[in-house]
């Protein structure tokens, strides 16, 4: 009886644990679980199978991704969710920059999903994207027509990257790109973890006419590996409230437009 309770309890808290993961980087994959918990693949994908029945997360090759309504009653609930109201924000806000008939990229990231969450009325549109939960969101909008970067799938990110994105991407020209990072720094720019990610961004602003970066206020002072970009090319910046004071300032300092959501 009490291996029962155990396992039961082991299972139980290795689903609460893939819910605060996909709540946190919006997907997870079949094998950072089943390392991270000692368990076998086979065992992660039911409980993947079982949370998808429930409707908590969409199982793709190789992992899940989150859906759009975030599951409420799991640890550190009250902090995911605030975390995923202020990004529903930020998406809200951004959105609120495009007009049809607009060409526009968007980058990868949970931030940047719930942009494409809030264009469905805005119609006609074109949209390039390199991120796959974004495509699949997009595909719900008629009005909308979607392309992919290309490239090869990064399972950890769910965005396409490498030699073939980075061609395509040349032969194009956006009105705006909504683009998220890692990290913002005054000094340093904004940089992301991944170096085949940086390569993609980076071409992504070369070929927007504006640049926009959508990101909470706890990427600011952070510092990534991976160069995207020089602070002067950016011209608006949309965050939360919670931006430290000498962020506002050197950000307005620089020129750049700064929209602060509540």
């Amino acid at each position: 009886m009490k291996q029962a309770k155990k396992n039961l309890r082991n299972t139980r808290e290795r689903r609460e644990f893939i819910l605060a993961q996909l709540a946190e980087h919006g997907s997870v994959t079949v094998e950072d679980i089943s390392q991270s918990f000692g368990v076998s693949t086979v065992t992660v994908r039911a409980d993947l199978r079982l949370l998808e029945q429930q409707g908590k997360l969409v199982r793709h090759y190789g992992g899940a991704m989150l859906t759009k309504v975030l599951e409420q009653n799991h640890p550190a609930a009250d902090t995911l969710s605030s975390n995923w109201q202020i990004k529903a924000k930020l998406g809200k806000a951004a959105a609120q920059l495009v007009q049809a008939g607009e060409s526009i990229i968007i980058d990868s990231g949970t931030t940047t999903k719930c942009i494409a969450e809030q264009l469905g009325a805005i119609s006609p549109l074109h949209v390039m994207t390199n991120s796959l939960p974004v495509l699949i969101e997009l595909s719900a909008f008629k009005g909308i027509t979607t392309m992919v970067t290309g490239g090869h799938l990064s399972h950890k990110s769910q965005s396409f990257c490498g030699a073939q994105a980075e061609k395509n991407l040349k032969e194009f020209h956006f009105d705006k790109l909504f683009l998220g990072v890692d990290g913002f720094h005054l000094e340093k720019g904004i940089t992301t973890y991944s170096e085949d990610e940086a390569r993609v961004n980076s071409i992504m602003a070369d070929v927007a006419e504006k640049i926009i970066v959508v990101t909470d206020s706890s990427k600011f002072s952070q510092l990534s590996l991976y160069k995207i970009s020089n602070l002067e090319k950016i011209d608006t910046i949309i965050t939360d409230a919670n931006i430290p004071e000498d962020y506002r300032l050197g950000v307005l300092n620089r020129g750049i437009e700064l929209i602060i959501v509540d």
